[in-house]
């Protein structure tokens, strides 16, 4: 384990974290709302539309509650069995505060099928009446994907208020050939006619131009996570030995490399790919390990993949606060599934750890600097990851540091300010 890889933050510099603050849930006092350097306007009226609390979002609400008036509008209440279906594996709350420091409220979802899994499970009518411009100014819908976000859409369009979305969709998604074409004609009409999009990457950004978006409907809003809160706490698992509890614990040594893999234990993610890589590479590499973070429908049949090898280990299900402890003990992350974006690997790099990832990933172009910030293999190419994962080296620190900078809720936000500014603007000379 290289102990040196997560001796910096994002910002350049460590920081103080203690035992206390670290240990077991993050409590509402403990959150830490990054200030917004710049204000659009006091008088900007944000509402963003999403689908249900969500981990990596909170920061960012919480964050652009400093930037705009904000309100985030929530189509659905996830509870814990409903984190289950969806292919966590196991009923579980996350242990960061998912609903302080912003404005917020629920809608009632009158769906016959509330949930997360079809269209039709967001079905929130009142929208019609929330969505006007005596409330706010301007609407971000995170997609398209739900009825909710339709309804939003069109409640927003019918009261000519602006509307920017904020999606990660990409063009290499497996889908048929059927149902490509079937796609081609309605969302060529359909994502053109929304105001603004805010693009997370190089190929989403490909995505909307394929459906005939406009560049000067494009901002740049990248995916990220919040890079601080992953820094910290792994310079603290480092410093108190937490990280290195977590190889204590299953067995691993401390000059053992060890592959990481975290995710949902479902076929799309690919772990089975994980799981044959790790038992070729243990056969000729004696200092290897590998470690599954997650839980999920395919659990026993990767255990039986796994056989009776003793370097593949199955930690289950671990939360957001302590995630950070486990990238520390590591030392590359593997993402060998196909993924609209990938941000487990935004979280292994703030956490200093190199990653490498299927082409079939969203982040892969973006991400990966090839041999500086980890690789990129074949979606289901197992000799080749083998091959990666034999040879693996160190990566190059201050590589992963400028990604973690470049893909940043700084960023993001910038992004969303300009898109923001720009519709009002076009609005206002149109008056």
């Amino acid at each position: 384990m290289n102990t040196n890889k997560h001796e910096y933050r994002v910002s350049g510099r460590p920081l103080g974290v203690t035992d206390a603050e670290h240990r077991g849930a993050v409590s509402h006092s403990q959150i830490r709302v990054h200030s917004c350097p710049f204000v659009v306007s006091p008088k900007t009226r944000l509402a963003i539309l999403a689908s249900h609390p969500i981990q990596y979002l909170a920061p960012w609400f919480r964050h652009l509650a400093t930037c705009f008036n904000l309100e985030v509008l929530y189509a659905h209440r996830q509870d814990a069995r409903g984190q289950a279906a969806a292919g966590f594996g196991v009923d579980f709350e996350w242990d960061v505060p998912l609903l302080d420091g912003y404005r917020h409220r629920f809608l009632k979802n009158v769906s016959r099928n509330p949930g997360l899994r079809t269209f039709g499970g967001c079905d929130t009518p009142e929208l019609f009446d929330l969505v006007r411009p005596e409330r706010y100014d301007a609407l971000l819908v995170l997609g398209w994907n739900r009825k909710s976000f339709v309804q939003g859409i069109r409640a927003a369009r019918r009261h000519r208020l602006p509307v920017l979305s904020r999606g990660d969709s990409q063009l290499g998604t497996q889908r048929s050939r059927l149902k490509r074409a079937l796609k081609f004609l309605p969302y060529r009409w359909f994502l053109p006619r929304l105001d603004a999009h805010l693009y997370v990457g190089t190929r989403n950004k490909a995505y909307l131009r394929h459906y005939g978006v406009r560049d000067e409907q494009l901002f740049f809003s990248p995916h990220f996570v919040d890079n601080d809160f992953f820094a910290a706490r792994a310079t603290e698992a480092l410093a108190s030995s937490r990280a290195a509890a977590v190889r204590e614990h299953l067995g691993i040594s401390r000059d053992a490399c060890v592959a990481l893999f975290v995710g949902k234990f479902i076929p799309v993610k690919r772990p089975s790919d994980f799981v044959a890589a790790s038992l070729g590479v243990a056969a000729v590499r004696k200092d290897f390990h590998a470690l599954l973070v997650g839980d999920g429908p395919l659990r026993s049949e990767l255990k039986m993949l796994a056989k009776d090898q003793e370097r593949i280990h199955f930690a289950g299900f671990v939360n957001q606060g302590e995630l950070p402890a486990y990238y520390a003990a590591s030392d590359v992350v593997v993402l060998p599934g196909c993924e609209s974006w990938g941000l487990v690997v935004n979280e292994a790099m703030a956490c200093g750890v190199p990653a490498i990832v299927s082409d079939a990933a969203g982040c892969a172009p973006d991400l990966i600097e090839e041999g500086a910030t980890g690789c990129v293999i074949r979606l289901g190419d197992v000799r080749g990851l083998v091959k990666r994962l034999s040879e693996f080296r160190d990566a190059d620190t201050d590589a992963l540091r400028r990604k973690c900078e470049e893909y940043s809720m700084t960023h993001a936000t910038e992004g969303l300010r300009r898109g923001v500014h720009t519709l009002l603007r076009r609005r206002a000379n149109a008056t």
